[in-house]
């Protein structure tokens, strides 16, 4: 019977925890969309993997990506900088954030200048309790004509 008692009680506190789990703020999910750029620049895959799904898909003037290829595309950039700005951030659900922002990179891809500003966007779900970016996509904005 005891046993019974506590597994009921360790249910409730768990759904509990899970239906008033809060959405994060704008300021605390583009704190984590920044540690992911952070890794990406110093080139820490194990912190990297940490805040993106291992099934993350990526979409880029260039193609499609998934978590291998940011791995083996990260030893291929030289990323001396990167500013995110007009960063914001959409929810409509409890375990799915979309954001927005531009992003001004400085770096070499392949030993090509990479340089630019770029139109970005990520979406983040709440998986086995941590938030982790599940799609992100940037394209380098076009010259002002």
């Amino acid at each position: 019977m005891k046993k019974i008692i506590t597994y009921s009680a360790t249910a409730l506190l768990a759904t509990a925890a899970i239906l008033f789990a809060k959405t994060p703020g704008k300021d605390e999910i583009m704190k984590k969309e920044t540690a992911a750029w952070q890794s990406f620049k110093d080139k820490k895959a194990d912190d990297f993997k940490k805040l993106v799904d291992r099934d993350v898909r990526c979409v880029y003037d260039d193609g499609i990506s998934n978590m291998q290829k940011e791995l083996d595309d990260m030893q291929k950039w030289d990323m001396k900088s990167f500013e995110i700005s007009n960063f914001d951030s959409y929810s409509d659900e409890k375990d799915v954030i979309v954001t927005t922002y531009t992003v001004k990179v400085e770096g070499t891809f392949n030993g090509k200048d990479a340089s630019g500003t770029y139109n970005a966007g990520s979406v983040w779900k709440m998986e086995n309790g941590k938030w982790l970016a599940i799609f992100h996509t940037n394209i380098k904005q076009a010259p002002a004509s």
